[in-house]
């Protein structure tokens, strides 16, 4: 089947084919046809399956369609609800990026950021709304942001909104929405709570089904090294230099491991940037656009990025430590192999790290492969502690010396979510 088939539009088709694109993936072709026939749908879809153009495309389509051009409103029609400012910015771009032959308007609202320039592009007219459930009701709270038009809803990642606790915002947009739209649910996973959620949505809807729960992408091939802490990183280093790794993605646990890694890494030569919860929103997005446009080699993250980050053709991804809940393992190698592309993830494992091992193999039905380190490779020098020492507490009773602030340390609890 080719894109062709689907009864596109020329403009769509021809934004299609300057990305390189001719033939839909599974859930695009089972999802274009169903929303161009005004279908609800539920759809699951792991991630890296091509699952936002499989909604952007046909919402475009519906809009040319309906010759949007002569309607004299300025509210939106369209509304993609989504769960982080990460996959805003993302679908925001695929939107612009699949529409750029049409004369559609679409703007982004997230967190983080300044609200004016927001408030500017809800002024001017959109078509086509992405956002986070806070900042949408904040605006719709300042009376900037009128959903009263909104003809199709698209909740991206449910799964995810619910486990960060959206769900009260999702159901106070709902009561602003008007009861007759077209609805759009795309989820990892068909769990008990996003059946339950579908239920209150969507009407007769199409359910479709790509992939198994939790699979990782087919085309991603994964094994690991068996590697205490201090030969961590110069294995990284052996494998990015020895093998003339380009792009590499790199999640650790916690932030302050992020950094403490992105200094080694840059320090022995490599352009690299950071990513997590202590980043502002535009030093994330900086990274993360320097990364794509192949300025800096390594972009090293907690979990913050496991989810929402489009990254074209990514060849590697290194859990460099893994992560404690199973599912996070599968979210993190769904940035490689996306898309119909072929993709590499690499684990370093320690001792320690054995039983979060054993719980990813269980999720995955399969063993990952376990290599030894290559020859050569060398602790890094102590010189190098992997846990920076502890602060010396301040003398008592010393009123000559200043007061010293409390060090930041790292919380050890799991991070999770907002806690990355």
């Amino acid at each position: 089947m080719a894109f062709t088939s689907l009864g596109l539009d020329e403009r769509l088709l021809s934004a299609l084919a300057e990305q390189g694109y001719s033939k839909p993936t599974p859930i695009q072709s089972k999802a274009i046809p169903a929303i161009l026939a005004g279908r609800d749908l539920l759809a699951a879809a792991q991630t890296g399956t091509g699952k936002t153009a499989a909604f952007t495309l046909p919402i475009l389509q519906q809009l040319i369609e309906a010759d949007k051009d002569k309607r004299k409103g300025r509210a939106p029609r369209v509304l993609v609800l989504v769960p982080t400012r990460e996959l805003a910015a993302q679908v925001h771009e695929s939107v612009s990026t699949y529409g750029a032959n049409t004369h559609f308007r679409s703007a982004v609202l997230f967190g983080g950021v300044g609200m004016q320039p927001q408030i500017d592009s809800l002024r001017q007219g959109v078509d086509i709304l992405i956002a986070t459930p806070g900042r949408l009701l904040d605006l719709v709270n300042q009376r900037v942001a009128n959903l009263r038009e909104i003809e199709c809803l698209v909740l991206d990642e449910a799964d995810r909104m619910l486990d960060m606790g959206f769900i009260r915002d999702i159901k106070r947009i709902l009561a602003l929405l008007p009861k007759q739209r077209q609805n759009l649910l795309f989820s990892a996973t068909f769990s008990k709570e996003i059946r339950e959620l579908s239920s209150t949505i969507l009407r007769a809807p199409l359910s479709i089904e790509v992939a198994p729960r939790n699979a990782p992408a087919e085309l991603v091939v994964q094994h690991a090294y068996r590697a205490e802490k201090e030969y961590k990183q110069p294995l990284l280093m052996h494998l990015i230099t020895t093998l003339s790794w380009g792009q590499t993605l790199v999640f650790t646990r916690t932030k302050h491991g992020a950094n403490r890694l992105a200094q080694q890494l840059e320090k022995d030569g490599l352009k690299v940037a950071v990513i997590h919860g202590n980043k502002s929103q535009s030093a994330r997005m900086r990274a993360l656009a320097d990364f794509k446009d192949y300025q800096i080699q390594v972009l090293v993250a907690t979990d913050i990025a496991a989810r929402g980050l489009d990254i074209p053709e990514l060849p590697h991804v290194v859990n460099y430590e893994l992560p404690d809940v199973a599912a996070d393992y599968v979210h993190r190698i769904g940035r490689t192999g996306r898309a119909g592309a072929e993709g590499e993830a690499i684990s370093l494992v320690s001792k320690e790290e054995t039983a979060q091992l054993r719980d990813v193999e269980r999720l995955l039905g399969r063993k990952i492969e376990l290599k030894d380190l290559p020859p050569g490779i060398t602790p890094r020098p102590k010189s190098e502690p992997s846990n920076p020492p502890r602060q010396p507490a301040p003398p008592r009773n010393n009123s000559a010396r200043p007061h010293q602030p409390r060090g930041s340390r790292t919380n050890p609890r799991n991070h999770r979510h907002g806690a990355a």
